[in-house]
């Protein structure tokens, strides 16, 4: 069954480890009038790790299996579940990862991409994984994203953390910082910019605006701090403008986000994850979202990790896993909209 343009998204979300905070956060944010209002979710996991979330949390909300949709006036304070998985108590202890729980992670990932493939849901919000676990069941990716991009046959994929004041998109992600200027090549800035106009444009708004930071101090000031600037990245910059894409820069990062947050610009590509990522999470520590820009499917997930030290205590915040719904939602309408 296809959803029409007029229904609520159906969105997959995916139950990440149930050795971590993914369960609780989850159930906290199903229980937000918001997120029923906004989409139709569908909890892929398991339900004895639910019902222990709900205990936890104390939310009263009814768990109800099921293999369809979740209907689209649903019933309120009820979380629809497809189990997949069947875990034990021993398989799932808090901070404790196992061979059984990163089997059981990778299996939620994978169904959720097929049914957003299929197009059966519209999107999928994710729970945080831990690597670890992964690799103990025979799983050795870096995390969601490469896995997804295998499943999906994606070449080109852009990390992009979100609020709703900010966006940034990264060159590089997790690199030594002095391996940066050896990995921004012409071809990787050119790729990130534009994969993330293709995205913004397919579910933000059309015609995005993006602004490129320099890497060295002050756009490397005429070569003097470095001439990363003008050997490799405003090459890339003026080939995407060649190609009609609204792009400025290289701009220094010390003054751009002052102009990004007065609206100025719908992105800004950053070279490095600190660049992006200290003035993103000043903005949205606790609301950030996660988006892998590229894919064929919408996929939003938090942008913290298991969080085993919080885990079963109750006190872990939703903030970012209802962000992530809710951006799952609006990209799937924005992307409907844009179309229509």
């Amino acid at each position: 069954m296809r959803e029409s343009n007029k229904e609520k998204p159906v969105v997959a979300v995916t139950m990440g480890d149930p050795c971590g905070i993914g369960p609780e956060i989850i159930v906290r944010a199903l229980a937000r009038p918001e997120v029923q209002a906004a989409c139709r979710p569908l909890v892929l996991g398991d339900r004895a790790a639910l019902e222990r979330a709900l205990a936890i949390t104390g939310e009263p909300l009814e768990l109800h299996e099921t293999e369809t949709l979740p209907p689209e006036d649903s019933t309120p304070g009820r979380i629809y579940l497809r189990p997949l998985t069947t875990l034990a108590p021993d398989e799932m202890i808090f901070g404790a990862p196992t061979i059984a729980s990163g089997t059981a992670v990778v299996r939620y990932i994978r169904e959720a991409a097929r049914l957003c493939l299929s197009g059966e849901f519209s999107a999928m919000a994710t729970a945080p994984i831990n690597k670890e676990a992964m690799h103990k069941a025979g799983f050795p990716y870096p995390g969601h994203t490469e896995l997804l991009a295998e499943l999906t046959s994606t070449p080109e994929f852009v990390m992009m953390l979100a609020g709703k004041r900010l966006r940034v998109t990264l060159v590089t992600i997790h690199e030594a910082l002095a391996e940066v200027p050896r990995l921004i090549t012409l071809e990787k800035i050119l790729s990130t910019i534009r994969v993330t106009h293709r995205d913004l444009e397919r579910y933000f708004r059309k015609n995005p605006r993006i602004a490129v930071l320099a890497l060295n101090p002050h756009s490397g000031e005429g070569g003097m701090f470095g001439d990363e600037e003008e050997r490799i990245i405003a090459p890339a910059i003026a080939l995407a403008q060649e190609e009609g894409l609204d792009v400025s820069g290289p701009h220094s990062a010390d003054t751009l986000f002052h102009f990004a947050l007065q609206g100025e610009y719908d992105a800004v590509v950053c070279m490095y994850h600190d660049q992006g990522l200290i003035p993103l999470k000043l903005l949205h520590f606790d609301d950030g979202v996660n988006v892998t820009l590229g894919l064929p499917i919408i996929r939003t997930s938090v942008d913290h990790g298991t969080a085993y030290n919080l885990a079963g205590t109750g006190r872990a915040s939703d903030a970012s896993m209802t962000a992530a719904i809710l951006m799952a939602a609006e990209m799937a309408l924005t992307k409907n909209n844009l179309q229509g």
